[in-house]
């Protein structure tokens, strides 16, 4: 099978569709096989084309990943484990190698490093040889494991950075310093007291070694300076003794004008997420005058001769601080200090580096200046608005008339900045600004694109702020709107003067009336358009029309209602284009704010395109799958091992589905805002158009409801906030039926903070926080507290959870320790499982109320009857426990805690009562020594037990091997006052290899 696999594979590397659709026919059959892993293997090992040994070793890399409890365990050990690394040893090709220490990696998932000595021995063998080659890549290989998996190798962390401070200070190897730091990066949320020592020590070395990477290679070195981020998130307290070193290196880097844009930024972000994180810290080593000493520069820097900054180009009209290069690296800085520090210390030092810039003859040094001013904005805004808001409005309307373009560029970005976050008071100043601003768009010349969309940008902004105030300027500014629709020769320019016209709307509301006629008038001629060149323009007319809808008010936009359905109806059945569709999606909801019943009759046409386009994989785009994309079309969590038959859930068998994973995707953002706004206005549409939405609810809910696990952002929170109103449309009919599926499937915290939003939106007598009252019934206590223990259980794993959970933890402390005052065993369950998810969950971040609630559960374990509930208490212990072992009184605690194993009823927290117990004995070995006998009968209780998975149980081994072999006869004492048949499971499980 070995010679005509391999055929195959070549068959798939050739240009030509037919002969591939025919070799992927083939190797679906050839999966069908029984022999296809030993026949990879082969493959992957023997070919003499190194692009066919990749190929094969991708497909094993997949096959492994879904199906590795369905591979014969004699083809695991026999081939897989011994030729990967055979194969590896021997491989001369890097890309061959990086794709063996990739299938490697996914093994380790499932064979711990216990399990497969020979990996360790390897590893072992290579990352310390003295041959520069073997160390390079035996580091590659453990940098790809102990990514893929890094927990099971905790027990070598301390060997690992000893090998790690040794290869840091290997200058002349490069690639080896490279996989070193990405290492270490991998293991730093791992590590725990034992090495903080070692990881302190080693902090010096990797500087260096950043330096000697940087020098060597520009893209690793930006990489590898993800361990400083890395470091700062994850255990800040590691870097603090050397913040001076490490901001003075980023500095360096970000200054040095000889390196490339990408890394000189990525330092500056270094340097920036050290200020969010520990802006004290910052302020207490006096960082910030130094930091800003060497900012400013990069701020103000004139670019190369003939050149200019991305935001001053005439085709650019975008936000000058999104781009990606160190000038605007630098503004994020300031931006970021406005947010984090207070801001009478920052203007002390930041005011006197200001003034200096804004008084030179060079224009960059006044655009610094200004684009500083900018950026404090939104941070420093009840300071700037009380101390100092007359001050900088004064210097900034004279930059407007400096000679300079970049100048009055800056002036116009800092005005929206200011329209847009120094509200209201700055709207007190209209009497001198509309006029400053009305002047100045008329003087402009029309060909400076770039410098037009400005303008519009900071009038926009302060337009959108006056309400009534904007009365005296509207002849003016729709006089100078319509004639920009009428007369302009760009269509960029009409593009932006209907732009406009929303945002003079959205101030004005009913005081437009007098300009509707003409305004309709104009967009007409736009709205039908069908060339390609007039889209943009379309589209935000589109916009604007949605925009009038909202704010003219009912009895004048509703005559207009159902020719604007239409009209939207029409152009999605004329044009295939997502921002035009997704325009469309916009004006139907507003249409249905004002005349609802005008939807009516084509629901199931706007229902069916919106469906569709969340349904659709349009606009995904397949790459090879070692291409560094997000994953749109895997189905990791749905594992197939799990399931009796060979069919996934799209019908698909597990061939096929193993070789789509061959493939990652990638999704045009267009695509992505029209699902993101379908999610939004069937949500509207559906609350406001009431009962006869109710025969597109179902459809329109499942299709919502499988965006929860999009990849994008955006589109998670659409979905669920839509799910929301869905459930305030027609709660009585849905919400009992979805509710808990819909809070069952939260994995991540945005999904959280949606969901909340959502109950939020719900009618009172279904909000589970209004559910949790002592006058509801027992059944909707339970769930009320119910559905907050989930969420906060799934906060303790998401990404930003903590910060969620801190957030949180005010609203629902006062909810869940009324709980634990109930009547009810299962609500008391409920609400001390919520309390201990809460603590590991939000941390440090809420230490202050530690002492509460361990009172609470002090005060509990004295009265508790309920063993279910005792059995929580004790694992919400734990929990605080390993969540801040610092705040907690151990001395007093522990023992109580103990004396109430083992777990008697929910045997499922016997795995965060063993995690917790071998972190004490890691923190406080004698405390644990103290109490061996409960600690001991609670470990041989899980051993064997059928209602304890593996991974517990082997945990209790490994802790009863380690008090048994550090701890003898302390531990001999304990196991003999078990019974004799506990005795007789505590021998073998020590005794065990």
């Amino acid at each position: 099978m070995t010679e005509e696999l391999e055929q195959i594979l070549l068959r798939l590397t050739q240009p030509d569709n037919a002969v591939i659709q025919q070799a992927t026919a083939q190797l679906q059959q050839a999966f069908k096989d029984p022999a296809i892993i030993p026949a990879l293997c082969a493959v992957m090992s023997g070919s003499q084309n190194p692009e066919i040994r990749q190929s094969a070793t991708v497909m094993l890399r997949l096959r492994v990943k879904k199906h590795w409890n369905k591979i014969n365990p004699n083809d695991r050990e026999r081939y897989l484990k011994a030729v990967v690394l055979q194969a590896f040893t021997m491989e001369t090709e890097h890309k061959v190698q990086h794709s063996l220490s990739q299938l490697c990696a996914v093994m380790v998932k499932h064979e711990t490093p216990d399990r497969w000595p020979a990996l360790l021995q390897l590893l072992n063998q290579s990352t310390k040889s003295t041959n520069p080659h073997d160390r390079q890549i035996g580091l590659l290989l453990l940098n790809k494991v102990m990514e893929s998996n890094p927990e099971p190798f905790k027990p070598y962390y301390c060997q690992l950075l000893q090998l790690f401070s040794a290869v840091l200070q290997d200058y002349n190897n490069p690639t080896a310093l490279y996989y070193c730091i990405l290492t270490l990066t991998a293991i730093t949320a791992y590590t725990g007291t034992e090495e903080m020592k070692q990881m302190r020590a080693i902090i010096p070395s990797l500087i260096a070694a950043l330096k000697h990477l940087i020098k060597a290679d520009q893209v690793q070195a930006s990489e590898a300076l993800e361990v400083l981020i890395e470091l700062m998130e994850i255990e800040v307290s590691i870097i603090v003794p050397h913040i001076t070193d490490i901001v003075r290196f980023c500095l360096e880097v970000g200054s040095d004008t000889a390196l490339s844009d990408s890394l000189r930024v990525k330092a500056l972000s270094c340097i920036t997420f050290l200020i969010k994180l520990k802006s004290n810290t910052v302020l207490k080593q006096k960082l910030l005058g130094p930091i800003l000493q060497s900012i400013f520069p990069i701020l103000t820097a004139v670019p190369s001769p003939g050149e200019q900054d991305p935001e001053d180009e005439e085709d650019d009209g975008g936000d000058p601080t999104d781009s990606d290069n160190p000038k605007h690296g630098a503004a994020q800085m300031i931006d970021t200090m406005a947010l984090h520090m207070p801001p009478e210390k920052l203007f002390h030092h930041l005011l006197p580096l200001t003034q200096a810039c804004l008084t030179s003859e060079n224009p960059y040094q006044k655009k610094g200046g200004l684009m500083c001013l900018a950026v404090l904005a939104e941070g420093c805004a009840d300071y700037i608005r009380s101390k100092m808001l007359s001050s900088v409005l004064q210097t900034v309307c004279q930059s407007l008339t400096d000679s300079d373009r970049v100048v009055r560029s800056a002036a116009l970005f800092a005005l929206g900045q200011f329209s847009e976050h120094l509200q209201p008071e700055v709207s007190k100043y209209c009497a001198e600004l509309m006029p400053l601003l009305l002047g100045y768009l008329s003087s402009l010349n029309e060909a400076k694109i770039g410098h037009v969309t400005k303008a519009f940008y900071a009038l926009e902004n302060f337009m959108e702020n006056l309400g009534s105030d904007i009365e005296p300027y509207l002849p003016t500014l729709m006089e100078t709107m319509l004639s920009a629709l009428i007369n302009a020769e760009s269509l960029k320019i009409k593009e932006l003067a209907m732009s406009a016209i929303g945002a003079i709307a959205n101030a004005a509301k009913e005081m437009l009336v007098p300009y509707f006629p003409p305004v309709i008038e104009s967009l007409k001629g736009f709205l039908t358009a069908t060339t390609e060149e007039m889209r943009p323009l379309q589209n935000q007319s589109l916009d604007t029309l949605a925009v009038l809808a909202r704010t003219i008010g009912k009895d004048v936009f509703s005559p207009l209602a159902a020719e604007c359905i239409q009209l939207g109806l029409n152009l999605t059945d004329a044009i295939d284009d997502p921002d035009l569709r997704r325009c469309t999606y916009g004006l139907y909801s507003a249409v249905s704010t004002v005349s609802p019943e005008s939807l009516t009759p084509h629901l199931v046409a706007i229902t069916t395109v919106m469906q569709l386009a969340l349904k659709s994989s349009e606009g995904v785009t397949a790459h090879l799958e070692e291409d560094k994309t997000f994953l749109l079309l895997d189905d990791d969590d749905d594992d197939d091992d799990e399931k009796d038959n060979s069919k996934n859930k799209a019908g698909k068998t597990e061939e096929d589905s193993c070789l789509s994973r061959v493939y990652r995707f990638s999704v045009e953002n267009a695509y992505i805002d029209e699902k993101e706004d379908a999610c939004d206005a069937l949500g509207e549409i559906a609350l406001n158009t009431g009962a006869a939405f109710q025969p597109f609810l179902e459809s329109s809910f499942q299709q919502v409801f499988e965006m929860r696990d999009f990849p994008h952002e955006d589109v998670r929170r659409a979905a669920l906030g839509a799910l929301g109103q869905f459930c305030q449309a027609q709660h009585k009919v849905w919400l009992r039926c979805y509710r808990l599926r819909l809070l069952k499937d939260i994995r991540r915290s945005e999904w959280c903070l949606s969901i909340l939003d959502a109950i939020d939106w719900v009618p009172f007598d279904v909000k589970p926080f209004d559910r949790s009252k002592s006058s509801c019934t027992v059944a909707d206590r339970s769930f009320s507290v119910g559905t907050i223990g989930e969420i906060l259980h799934a906060l303790v794993t998401a990404p930003a959870g903590r910060s969620v959970a801190a957030r949180l933890s005010n609203r629902l402390l006062p909810v869940l320790v009324a709980g634990v005052k109930d009547g009810d065993a299962e609500v008391r369950n409920n609400s001390v499982f919520g309390l201990g998810c809460l603590a590991q969950a939000a941390g440090p971040l809420i230490v202050s109320d530690y002492p509460m609630m361990l009172s609470v559960f002090s005060n509990m374990l004295g009265k508790e009857s309920d063993l279910r509930v005792i059995d929580n208490l004790c694992a919400a212990l734990c929990r605080m426990i390993m969540s801040n072992v610092d705040a907690v009184p151990l001395e007093q605690v522990v023992p109580a805690l103990v004396s109430h194993l083992p777990l008697k009823e929910d045997q499922e927290e016997n795995q965060t009562v063993l995690s917790c117990l071998t972190l004490l004995y890691k923190h406080s070995p004698a405390l644990v020594v103290k109490v061996m006998k409960p600690v001991v009968a609670a470990s041989c209780h899980v051993v064997g037990h059928k209602d304890v998975n593996q991974e517990t149980q082997s945990c209790a081994v490994a802790l009863m091997k380690e008090l048994a072999q550090k701890h003898g006869a302390e531990f001999q004492a304990a196991a003999a006052s078990l019974p004799a048949e506990q005795r007789a499971k505590v021998a073998v499980a020590v005794s065990s290899s």
